[in-house]
């Protein structure tokens, strides 16, 4: 019989630690410098001022208390609130493809595999740098891998749904062993500016490797997945390539991450309990026989809603852990963070990695240490 496991896991993480604090200092001095540049228009009502933000405010609406981005400076001057790289000429590696290769790298270090294995690469991420060449086939290049590669994006999904592809593609013969890269650079689409979202986002990039028959000595065996979407316009990005040809003049805030956080609260929590134990019942399981749910970590609160309806109100916190108050929302990769660092499974427990957001997506992935 021909087993699919997950065999290894590896991060990048950026250099640069943002905490509250710094945060919202440099976010209440640009509301300071906008009230005092619109006085007039707020004094008479065309405009509204703008609130200041404060790190208890986000300790309460998020758990969020730091984050880790690519560039700190430019993202805290009050005059710029993003970060800056610099632009890379296209002969040189791309910066998602020089992360995604730092985290492959750890992931094949602890499947105990070379870039030699590896037969395809699948980039899967909420956001990506270009149309094409796809960053997956400039990964494959960089690291020396045959086979094929490619890109994929499904929000905060993308992980999970990456994963399933490979497991799908292992399955069906057409590879063995699988890389599934995910460099979430959100700080790119974040809006500094907005007080409601200031705070969500933080920089990382992870890496999986999914393999068949694994020799790893710390595998995880894939007993299903399952997937499921609906279309919501309740988490939305609409920069594209389209926005050049359209007849419309956007504005910045038109083109970067914007949510209505309340409905999404009310619409994907019971979306998602409900499919995890829909596909605990479809494998003969209950809630209690699952040893940690890692979820998706946009929203501790969200977080919460979903544990205490599988395991109820007093869940030990190590059943599903928490890693978004050191690293914010990090769009899909969060799941995948709290599994590489928060995993003690023996073996014969199981677990679920699951992750859910914009689309609305969600993937569970049901796991069993061997």
């Amino acid at each position: 019989m021909n087993d699919i496991h997950i065999s290894g896991t590896g991060i990048w993480t950026p250099p640069d630690k943002v905490s509250n604090d710094e945060l919202v200092e440099s976010f209440n001095k640009y509301v300071d410098l906008y009230n005092s540049e619109h006085a007039n228009e707020i004094k008479e009502g065309s405009i509204v001022a703008l609130d200041h933000s404060s790190s208890e405010f986000i300790v309460k609406a998020s758990g969020i208390k730091n984050r880790y981005v690519i560039e700190k400076d430019s993202l805290l001057n009050p005059k710029l609130m993003k970060p800056k790289i610099k632009a890379r000429n296209d002969d040189e590696l791309s910066f998602t493809a020089e992360v995604s290769v730092f985290a492959a790298k750890e992931a094949l270090k602890n499947a105990g595999l070379n870039p030699s294995d590896i037969d395809a690469v699948i980039v899967s991420a909420a956001n990506l740098q270009r149309a094409y060449p796809a960053i997956a086939i400039e990964v494959q290049n960089e690291l020396g891998i045959e086979g094929f590669a490619y890109d994929m994006m499904v929000g905060c999904s993308a992980s999970t749904f990456g994963i399933n592809n490979a497991y799908c593609d292992i399955k069906s013969g057409k590879s063995s062993k699988v890389l599934v890269i995910s460099p979430e650079i959100t700080s790119g689409h974040n809006n500094f500016k907005n007080r409601d979202g200031h705070f969500i986002f933080g920089d990382i990039c992870t890496a999986v490797v999914i393999e068949k028959n694994s020799q790893s000595k710390n595998k995880f065996k894939i007993l299903d997945t399952k997937l499921k979407t609906s279309f919501s316009n309740n988490i939305r990005n609409n920069y594209g390539y389209m926005n050049a040809i359209e007849d419309k003049e956007y504005t910045e805030s038109e083109l970067l991450f914007v949510q209505n956080g309340r409905k999404v609260f009310k619409e994907v929590m019971p979306f998602v309990s409900s499919l995890i134990l829909e596909q605990l019942n479809e494998n003969d399981l209950i809630a209690e026989d699952i040893e940690q749910y890692w979820l998706h970590q946009a929203n501790i609160n969200m977080n919460s809603y979903v544990i205490k309806k599988l395991l109820g109100e007093n869940f030990p916190p190590e059943r599903a852990p928490i890693i978004l108050d050191e690293y914010a929302n990090t769009s899909s990769a969060g799941s995948i963070i709290a599994f590489h660092k928060h995993n003690h499974l023996t073996n014969g427990q199981k677990g679920i990695i699951c992750s859910f957001g914009a689309g609305y997506s969600i993937c569970s992935i049901l796991l069993e240490k061997e």
